[in-house]
């Protein structure tokens, strides 16, 4: 497999408006999961990185935060131009970094993150304070203020769409950014600073790379204003703790275990794509991944008949293949984790429906490939019905009827997405209001357009992306009482 752009041999950081090494030299190697390749060094932010990303912004802060709504809009459709015209790039990049099918980039993250650009840049101008008569003769104003630097932290699995998840609302705010991309993937983010760094003024976008122990660290602890974060749960908890420790705001978007239930009335076709795109959707390394399969009893065997045959024809290959339809894990750390999963499900008594192995036909036996992989006999009390496995095993549970499958899906400490398949809107409805989650699928599964709220209930997050309402988390909202009396209230009389 032969890498079709170039690349630069080493990426800096992004501070100031300047790039520039890490004040001590270090750098990481990030590599092709598909091939074991060497891509990239990038630098290895030290604290004193972190500090001088900060003071950047701090700098930039008192002028970017009074340009006007129409300013800061032009500036997202700015991006959104320059994105589009790159997009080839960026998804080569994406896949190459990440080990995702070049036809999931192509189609999905770097589309959808350019439309997050352009739906922001219209949020913005629609983003109006209030006035409002209080009592007769009092007026209140409301106005909404940026809230200075915010710190940012995405993960692996999408970098280049997380980032525009929470660049997008940052930038239209009037916020200064302090990004950090994963150590794992990080290309696309510095490609994105390399294209659009100069449509901004210095110092209002930060990109700072490195191991999540150390520059992500220096980052949840600096001082900032905001901090913003998607990964797993254990590492939200601790970005959360910070975040009170400064009584600063922070969004969470994080771990799930979430239900994909299919009734005996589901359109099979449906059902089928929908099994798929639930588990096998960027090698099932989704946070809102259908991981738990539930199967009306009524209907189970034909049910699995289908799904396995349906498993066995997808094609894991060469993430550069338009034709693959699985590409690697994100690297060979995250597959053994994977297949550990399914050790200790059989070990749990589960057993193996379709795949539980890793791919080695060909060239694959290079990379990190998986075989897409049903484990069925399992019981939703099990570790692997109720811990987050990010890999492309689904688990099959039988469920009776309407209040069994609510019962069992709410069963579980996450509560980020669903599905459910059934012809019966009503049916649809009913499960879909009894589940405690933030997304619930009808008919389809993992899609994440721009302009509905994504987010979840319990340990899978606060705060919800994609949508207007996250603007607001990103500001300030200060309010002025105008008194337009002209006598006094008399509560301290002068005679």
């Amino acid at each position: 497999m032969s890498i079709p752009i170039d690349l630069q041999s080493t990426y800096q950081l992004y501070i100031g408006g300047q790039w520039r090494d890490a004040s001590d030299g270090g750098t990481l190697t990030t590599y092709n999961p598909a091939t074991g390749d060497k891509l990239a060094d990038i630098a290895q932010a030290t604290q004193e990185d972190v500090e001088a990303a900060v003071a950047a912004g701090r700098a930039a802060f008192p002028t970017w935060s009074k340009t006007t709504a129409q300013e800061r809009s032009q500036i997202l459709l700015d991006i959104a131009d320059i994105l589009e015209e790159n997009q080839e790039l960026l998804a080569t990049v994406e896949t190459l970094d990440n080990g995702k099918p070049i036809r999931e980039t192509s189609t999905v993250d770097i589309p959808a993150s350019i439309d997050h650009f352009r739906y922001f840049a219209g949020v913005l101008r629609a983003d109006e304070g209030t006035a409002t008569m209080v009592d007769g003769s009092m007026l209140s104003v409301v106005l909404h203020e940026p809230l200075g630097v915010v710190g940012q932290i995405v993960p692996w699995n999408f970098p280049f769409l997380m980032g525009a998840w929470k660049l997008a609302p940052a930038i239209a705010a009037g916020d200064c950014i302090v990004f950090k991309p994963s150590s794992t993937t990080s290309l696309s983010i510095l490609e994105f600073a390399r294209l659009v760094g100069d449509k901004l003024p210095a110092g209002v976008l930060n990109v700072i790379t490195g191991s999540g122990s150390k520059s992500g660290e220096y980052l949840k602890n600096a001082d900032v204003d905001k901090l913003a974060f998607t990964g797993s749960t254990e590492v939200g908890r601790d970005i959360a703790l910070a975040a009170a420790k400064k009584i600063i705001p922070a969004t969470l978007e994080l771990g799930g275990k979430s239900a994909n239930a299919f009734f005996d009335d589901c359109d099979r076709d449906l059902a089928i794509e929908g099994v798929q795109l639930g588990i096998l959707f960027n090698q099932g390394q989704v946070c809102c991944a259908g991981s738990r399969i539930f199967v009306q009893d009524t209907f189970y065997d034909e049910f699995m008949e289908l799904v396995t045959k349906a498993f066995t024809k997808v094609k894991v290959g060469d993430p550069l293949d338009p034709t693959t339809q699985m590409g690697a894990q994100i690297n060979e750390g995250q597959l053994k984790k994977i297949l550990s999963y399914v050790e200790i499900g059989e070990s749990e008594g589960a057993k193996i429906a379709v795949g539980g192995h890793r791919a080695t036909e060909g060239d694959l036996g290079k990379g990190a490939f998986l075989e897409p992989t049903l484990l069925v006999d399992v019981d939703n009390k099990m570790r692997v019905a109720q811990e987050e496995i990010f890999g492309p095993v689904g688990v099959v549970i039988k469920f009776h009827d309407e209040a069994d499958l609510i019962e069992k899906a709410n069963d579980s400490v996450y509560g980020l997405g669903g599905g459910v398949f059934t012809q019966d809107l009503g049916r649809a409805l009913r499960v879909a209001n009894g589940i405690h989650t933030g997304r619930v699928w009808v008919n389809t599964y993992n899609q994440i357009p721009a302009g509905a709220p994504f987010g979840g209930y319990k340990e899978s997050g606060i705060g919800r992306e994609t949508y207007k309402s996250i603007l607001n988390a990103y500001q300030q909202v200060k309010n002025i009482m105008i008194n337009l009396g002209t006598e006094p209230a008399g509560l301290y009389p002068q005679d």
